[in-house]
């Protein structure tokens, strides 16, 4: 597990590495690396991206940590930055055509960007399709404002088409080769 963080961490500029480094002295939030062990713990794999999360729907800052397992599945956990617990696993769908993801969805991708983009504006960065730990299917939407360096994260529930979580990135550590992002860009 370190072996694969001291990786990723090689691979950033330094000032990523920096904000990362810092990230857990601040705001009394825990060391990046304790929420990188526990999710270690409940998802074993490559961790392939980490954002940090000013906002979340419980209240504290939050560590978005994306992990490829062994059969190349994606899952994202969110780790609580005050108390390194993980609080939400998801796994991620290649797309909305998915039949994990389609087989109770009701809304569209785009009536779901419209969603977001009506209330929060901005261009759309990347859209993750995921599936709940209850099975429930929905839109993250990535969006970026002029002028601005951090990204609202939009969360749709694609059966109700209502904003269910809303989030904003202050920094990215990774990237996935093949994110997602909105073709009508």
């Amino acid at each position: 597990m370190t072996h694969k963080l001291t990786c990723l961490l090689a691979t950033l500029p330094l000032a990523l590495v920096t904000t990362a480094a810092i990230a857990g002295s601040k705001n009394d939030t825990v060391p990046l690396e304790q929420c990188l062990h526990a999710a270690q713990s409940v998802r074993q794999g490559d961790i392939v991206k980490v954002e940090y999360l000013s906002v979340s729907p419980v209240g504290a800052p939050t560590y978005e940590i994306e992990i490829r397992d062994d059969s190349d599945k994606e899952w994202e956990l969110m780790c609580n930055a005050r108390s390194g617990d993980i609080y939400e696993l998801e796994t991620e769908a290649e797309s909305a055509d998915d039949e994990m993801f389609a087989r109770h969805a009701k809304i569209s991708e785009e009536d779901a960007i419209k969603t977001a983009q009506d209330r929060f504006g901005g261009e759309v960065v990347e859209v993750e399709y995921e599936i709940e730990s209850d099975g429930s299917p929905s839109y993250e939407i990535d969006l970026a404002q002029d002028g601005q360096d951090t990204e609202f994260k939009v969360e749709v529930d694609a059966v109700s088409g209502e904003i269910i979580e809303l989030s904003v990135e202050q920094w990215q550590i990774g990237q996935e080769p093949e994110e997602k992002v909105d073709a009508s860009n």
